[in-house]
């Protein structure tokens, strides 16, 4: 038994290499293609070694018995947030192919709802694919926001940076990692984001439309957070009333018994 849980995870960190190897694949077309410059380059090459460094440490940890089609998918989409990744880094530099960023960004957006059916068909949902899941997206959003920001200014930088501050305020505020209900309406906003900053960052429209657009993205990913923040606080200050009620209630229990002491002793 022990040699085959070894040679499953063997078999696990095999395709996350391969996931890594493709990366620096698509970095090589990317440059071939393009030029690509030495930040893009690096860039790229952080973002493969970071993807591999991280999921390989959560996949020892949690031990799956294989690495599953779904996390396949996630893992490949995770190779074009990287090549796109790597197309903002350039950017400062050189403005890259407009054809070229937008299909990269759009498949990737397009498998974001592939991954989430395909583990329901197959029964492979899990915690970690989830997460996994979860982190391209948040990333992919803050490496649009970096790129729109070039033209429209920094208060766009607000909508890849909100997620990752409310998990730093949740290291602070431990409420705020309490379980949330199902929402289709935080899952709705979620999938904005991605759309509407490509739209921005296609440069199809006029100035005016763009900041509309990344305006309307910034706007509902504060309403989303905003609530949920909310019915996180309320829920908590709920729970705490419950416990305050439990420890008085106990309290009153414990005072009755005192006075019943002597009268026990007296008879």
């Amino acid at each position: 038994m022990a040699l085959n849980n070894t040679y499953e995870a063997r078999l696990v960190q095999q395709e996350t290499a391969v996931g890594a190897g493709l990366q620096i694949l698509l970095l090589a077309l990317l440059g071939t293609a393009i030029g690509m410059g030495p930040a893009g380059w690096l860039t790229g090459l952080a973002f493969a070694v970071a993807t591999w460094a991280v999921l390989s440490r959560a996949l020892h940890r949690t031990r799956p018995r294989s690495f599953g089609p779904a996390n396949r998918v996630t893992l490949g989409r995770a190779t074009l947030v990287g090549g796109v990744t790597a197309l903002v880094a350039d950017s400062f530099q050189d403005s890259p192919p407009v054809t070229l960023f937008v299909g990269l960004t759009a498949v990737a957006l397009i498998l974001d709802g592939v991954d989430g059916k395909v583990a329901r068909a197959t029964g492979t949902s899990t915690p970690l694919g989830a997460r996994f899941d979860m982190e391209v997206d948040a990333f992919l959003i803050l490496v649009l926001s970096v790129y729109v920001s070039m033209s429209q200014g920094p208060w766009v930088l607000l909508i890849g940076a909100m997620r990752y501050g409310f998990v730093a305020a949740a290291r602070v505020w431990d409420w705020l990692n309490a379980p949330l209900p199902p929402s289709m309406a935080r899952k709705t906003v979620a999938a904005l984001q991605g759309i509407l900053l490509l739209v921005a960052a296609s440069g199809y429209l006029p100035y005016p439309a763009t900041f509309g657009v990344v305006a309307v993205a910034l706007g509902t990913l504060v309403w989303s957070f905003g609530r949920d923040i909310l019915w996180l606080w309320r829920t908590h200050r709920a729970d705490q009333a419950a416990v305050g009620e439990l420890l008085e209630l106990e309290f009153v229990a414990v005072e009755r018994e005192r006075e019943r002491e002597p009268e026990a002793v007296a008879s």
